[in-house]
């Protein structure tokens, strides 16, 4: 049984799951590119709260990538798993070519999709963190880590679907996690969606021109 039609329904069933955080200014939305912009950004024209991005790229172990040893994230942001690095001896130096290598990648995407805008302050702010759902959670996790360097008042997670694992792997670096259906067993996010295409560089770009043309003429 598909649950959501598309992202953008995904969207607005989770709109009514924040519903509490509508219309306050110490709130913003930040989306995970490139699946959680478009369910982010129906959420914030439901509840009519601030809405960016936050760019996360995995920094994966020399010859074992798909294991993380950290993450950078928009705004000059890295957090590192120091027990990964100490129990695989990776010296500084390999972890500064890789974050050299991905920080490339994000600054490219950055440049892409918000033209190089600067991050807004999320010091004593209500961060809301949105993707279009989460099958392990490492990434979100990683976004959180990262925005705690910040100073938010809080974190909540978002999403229209996740994983029973996933879940419960974020509730050490998530004030609340909110998730519209978490179905068991999972059988993956896209199981859940009706539509669930790949979303493009270009329906991002779309999206954030909406968004920040938006925010100019507020």
């Amino acid at each position: 049984m598909r649950i959501f039609k598309n992202r953008v329904h995904a969207g607005q069933v989770l709109s009514e799951k924040l519903s509490e955080y509508g219309e306050n200014k110490d709130v913003i939305i930040l989306a995970l590119p490139r699946g959680g912009v478009p369910v982010a950004f129906e959420v914030s024209r439901k509840i009519g709260v601030e809405m960016d991005l936050l760019l996360v790229r995995k920094l994966g172990v020399p010859g074992n990538e798909e294991l993380a040893m950290g993450a950078i994230a928009s705004g000059n942001i890295r957090v590192l798993n120091e027990d990964i690095i100490k129990s695989l001896h990776i010296p500084d130096k390999k972890i500064d070519q890789v974050t050299d290598s991905e920080k490339r990648e994000l600054d490219r995407r950055n440049n892409i999709y918000r033209a190089n805008r600067p991050i807004p302050d999320l010091r004593n702010r209500t961060v809301i963190l949105i993707d279009d759902g989460l099958a392990t959670g490492a990434t979100m996790r990683a976004a959180a880590e990262a925005v705690r360097t910040k100073g938010p008042s809080q974190i909540i997670v978002a999403v229209p679907t996740c994983s029973p694992d996933a879940y419960n792997s974020l509730e050490d670096v998530a004030d609340e996690i909110i998730c519209a259906i978490s179905p068991e067993p999972f059988f993956g996010v896209g199981r859940w969606y009706e539509d669930f295409r790949q979303v493009s560089d270009e329906e991002v770009c779309d999206i954030m021109d909406k968004v920040f043309s938006s925010s100019v003429n507020n």
